[in-house]
């Protein structure tokens, strides 16, 4: 037979013949004298082997593994390892199949996803409260309400659970009437930062209504020591998700968030 021939015996290209020739999984056959392979019945039992073993989901080096007489690995071990792998490629499947699931219900429920999603469904609800908060208000939403939803959006993704656990004390704290719209106010009141040099005295102003926003339930995610450090500029080089924080901020609003952030600290005490 020729390559052609083969290949279309068993099923597969010639360039996947070739291909297994090329990485030593399928023998080449001697040539003729016009310099054509001449493949035989058992180069066909050969390769229609491979294919089964690739129709599994073996990759090729575990078709090699299986096909190496010296590998010390039998088949019904490598079959095992694919099986338990496909297993947990079902698991992660499912699970993602029913978060998408969950944000299409809220797409359909709310009439949309937030820009920065897609995120949990508790924090999409804070994120569509703000949205309501900010509609009812004049003029265009404060700059820092869209970097608070990236920061909350951040975190969440972070895992570990400390990100889901401060959503889910925020989300309840905002629910407080009022709460969502005190918060708008210091949004503002950050906004107007922006070019104002750090020693301002709207500067201490706008750290104490920060504070004031911050409930004692959300001191509880943190010990007094890690608001210390938040508040500390030196401290904070260190860290490199505090410095990435702090840079995005304009010099007044760092000092504003610093300065909030330490009497925090001092009612944790």
């Amino acid at each position: 037979m020729r390559i052609g021939e083969l290949a279309g015996l068993v099923g597969v290209s010639t360039r996947a013949v070739r291909h297994y020739h090329h990485l030593g999984l399928l023998p080449e056959p001697e040539r003729r004298a016009n310099g054509y392979r001449e493949y035989g019945l058992r180069d066909a039992v050969a390769l229609a082997r491979l294919r089964r073993l690739t129709e599994l989901g073996l990759g090729l080096e575990e078709v090699r593994d299986v096909l190496a007489d010296d590998s010390g690995r039998e088949l019904h071990e490598v079959l095992a390892e694919l099986d338990a792998d496909l297993a947990r490629q079902e698991e992660e499947i499912r699970g993602r199949r029913a978060r998408l699931a969950a944000l299409r219900r809220q797409a359909e429920e709310h009439g949309g996803l937030p820009a920065e999603g897609p995120v949990s469904d508790e924090l999409a609800a804070m994120f569509r409260e703000m949205a309501r908060t900010s509609a009812a208000r004049p003029g265009p939403e404060p700059a820092m309400a869209a970097t608070e939803r990236e920061v909350l959006a951040l975190l969440e993704s972070t895992g570990g659970g400390a990100g889901t656990r401060v959503t889910e004390v925020l989300g309840a704290v905002t629910a407080a009437p009022g709460a969502m719209e005190r918060a708008y106010e210091v949004y503002g009141l950050l906004d107007a930062l922006v070019e104002v040099p750090p020693d301002d005295p709207r500067v201490a102003r706008t750290a104490r209504a920060l504070a004031d926003c911050i409930p004692d339930a959300v001191l509880a995610e943190a010990d007094q020591q890690h608001w210390e450090r938040a508040a500390d500029p030196a401290a904070a080089l260190d860290d490199g998700f505090l410095a990435a924080y702090y840079a995005h901020f304009a010099p007044a609003q760092a000092e504003a968030v610093r300065q909030a952030i330490r009497l925090v600290a001092e009612r944790a005490r």
